[in-house]
């Protein structure tokens, strides 16, 4: 399996480079648009590589972090979901912004991306909620929500609130407020409530 390439980009097309190795070999590399946007012909590039074998195909997906590969290999594990829709998923918008639409269960922003239906948006949030924590730092306020943050997200829209409007309070409201309960409160005065 190729995890890995490094080499210059010989061209680049609106969903693929190839890239040129030390070697002599050019591989065709699907890559989101962030990556496409990056780099230019005639440009040295590293990418980190998923491979995927078929019948009558070997495709290969890159990456320009170890992350963004992590991130899409966990979504190919939800059935329904191949490359090709989960590198969709990847060039619409940052990971960051996915996994925080996950773990606050904001399907309406995930429906926005293009070719994702509501069914298997319903489905990415059900099946990466828990997994998204562990692997990925999604329980630090690195990604914008701790796990207390979430319920407090949620409760806070299930009184009328926004997901922004909860978001904001919940910035507001000062580090040693630890429990969700207490978080709420705050939340709430800061909203008038």
């Amino acid at each position: 399996m190729i995890s890995y390439l490094k080499g210059t980009i010989q061209h680049k097309d609106i969903k693929y480079v190839v890239i040129m190795t030390n070697g002599g070999v050019g591989y065709k590399v699907y890559t989101t648009l962030e990556t496409l946007g990056q780099s230019s012909t005639g440009e040295q590039v590293e990418l980190w590589i998923h491979t995927v074998v078929r019948e009558d195909a070997l495709d290969l997906y890159g990456f320009s972090n170890k992350r963004s590969l992590d991130f899409f290999e966990l979504l190919l594990t939800i059935s329904g979901i191949g490359p090709k829709s989960a590198l969709g998923i990847l060039s619409a918008t940052t990971v960051d912004s996915i996994i925080e639409a996950i773990t606050t269960g904001e399907s309406a922003y995930l429906t926005k991306i293009a070719g994702i239906g509501k069914k298997v948006v319903e489905k990415i949030i059900l099946e990466l909620k828990g997994k998204i924590g562990d692997n990925f730092g999604a329980s630090t306020d690195s990604y914008g929500v701790g796990n207390h943050d979430v319920d407090t997200i949620e409760a806070l829209k299930s009184l009328g609130y926004t997901h922004k409007e909860a978001k904001d309070a919940l910035d507001e409201i000062p580090k040693d407020v630890k429990t969700t309960s207490d978080k709420i409160k705050a939340a709430l005065k800061l909203l008038g409530r």
